[in-house]
């Protein structure tokens, strides 16, 4: 096992080496001086923007000083987010390239067009009077279609700086996305057990906070804010608040304390918890104003409201108990069931759950990894049916690792309960 392990470490290594050389080749040596300073600093820049990306991975998963981790998160996290729309962007460059270099030589004096942004192609010198003028046989070189250094040269300056420009923004966006907070989102889903009593009833859902060393108790009060303004009738904190121990983090999940709502908030495992401790994070929620649901049931007026441990708890002897939170329960009410990971929906189906309401996905967080999280997940994000169970997955309030979304902007969802019998 740890032999596997070890070939699959030096394979991640090789292969992470090997894409940074590749984008290094293309946006620094093919645009720099040999022995110039910003070859020295480009290159400097490749080397460190990999070590800090897994100093920031291996201070998080050791436990080593928060402040560390702090230190590190930023500028490592951020380096591998932009590391990979750099590698993207260099890609898309490969097709523009070849393009740009038939642009200019239709432009270039020598193929008879107007004069081009570079200087005229470099010419094959004459041959020495002692040597051969011809190999027999031999073409002669076409002038216009010989490499000219500084054509070469301004077409990977031109294509590598676009390059750089597109993932800079890309990685901006995306970071301003995360931190500005998320956005509310509407979803109304009708229930054939709800009673007409419960008619408009509505649940704040909230996943995947990501408290840690790059989103702080700053971002949990926007959190809150944003929670408290809809007015929700209930809260539901379905997993994934914290990256870290109580003791590094309390400070910055105390915001939660100030959420509201008139039937409370409730609150499940997800695995991130269980990375962090689960125990002593269930314990010091439920000492800041929030329910665990710990394979437990409650009743919410008309209908019940269940919670699950993750599934990542089967690996600490603390998983999920269908049975204990909806085993006994009266079949003839609705029931809303509180899940941290969408793949626990086929288990909700089994014990008639009306709707599951997840997260854990992110949405996919960074194109293209959401083609990853699709295929390893029943439901992305939304809302989508199985059988008479319907699945709601809430893409996340926050982030995990790199604090940026490209293509799947945080959110934080209102679901609206409807009865059939209004």
């Amino acid at each position: 096992m740890i032999a596997v392990l070890v070939i699959a470490l030096v394979a991640v290594l090789a292969a992470v080496a090997g894409l940074h050389w590749y984008v290094w080749r293309r946006l620094v040596r093919d645009t720099t001086a040999r022995s110039g300073f910003a070859r020295r600093a480009g290159t400097a820049v490749f080397v460190a923007g990999p070590l800090l990306m897994f100093g920031a991975v291996a201070s998080e998963r050791a436990g080593a000083p928060f402040w560390l981790q702090q230190v590190l998160a930023w500028p490592g996290f951020l380096w591998m987010t932009f590391a990979l729309y750099l590698l993207l962007t260099v890609l898309a460059g490969e097709v523009v390239r070849p393009l740009l270099r038939r642009y200019l030589d239709r432009r270039s004096p020598a193929a008879g067009g107007e004069a081009g942004p570079v200087r005229e192609p470099v010419l094959v010198p004459a041959a020495e009077p002692d040597q051969p003028t011809k190999t027999p046989g031999a073409a002669t070189p076409d002038p216009a279609r010989v490499l000219d250094p500084s054509r070469r040269l301004f077409v990977s300056r031109v294509v590598g700086g676009a390059a750089v420009v597109a993932a800079t923004g890309i990685v901006g966006n995306g970071a301003y996305g995360v931190l500005r907070g998320p956005e509310v989102k509407r979803v109304t889903v009708p229930l054939a057990r709800l009673p007409r009593a419960a008619h408009g009833f509505r649940i704040a859902v909230v996943s995947d906070i990501h408290l840690g060393p790059v989103l702080g108790q700053g971002f949990a009060q926007r959190v809150v804010d944003t929670i408290n303004s809809t007015q929700p009738d209930l809260i539901a904190v379905v997993g994934d608040v914290v990256d870290g121990s109580v003791e590094d983090l309390a400070p910055a999940v105390a915001p939660l304390a100030g959420l509201r709502a008139r039937h409370g908030t409730y609150y499940v495992t997800g695995n991130h918890e269980y990375f962090s401790g689960a125990e002593p994070w269930v314990e010091h929620v439920r000492e800041i104003g929030l329910r665990p649901l710990a394979n437990a049931r409650v009743e919410i007026g008309a209908f019940d409201l269940a919670g699950v441990n993750d599934v990542a708890g089967e690996n600490y002897g603390d998983g999920p108990d269908y049975d204990k939170a909806l085993g006994d329960r009266d079949p003839s009410r609705a029931a809303v069931l509180l899940a941290h990971q969408p793949v626990m929906i086929h288990e909700a189906v089994k014990h008639g759950v009306d709707l599951q309401l997840s997260g854990h996905t992110h949405g996919g967080q960074l194109w293209p990894g959401n083609f990853v999280a699709d295929a390893a997940n029943p439901t992305l994000a939304g809302l989508e049916r199985y059988g008479d169970t319907q699945l709601y997955v809430s893409r996340g309030a926050g982030a995990w690792g790199p604090p940026v979304r490209v293509g799947a902007p945080s959110d934080i969802t209102v679901v609206t309960l409807a009865s059939k019998q209004a």
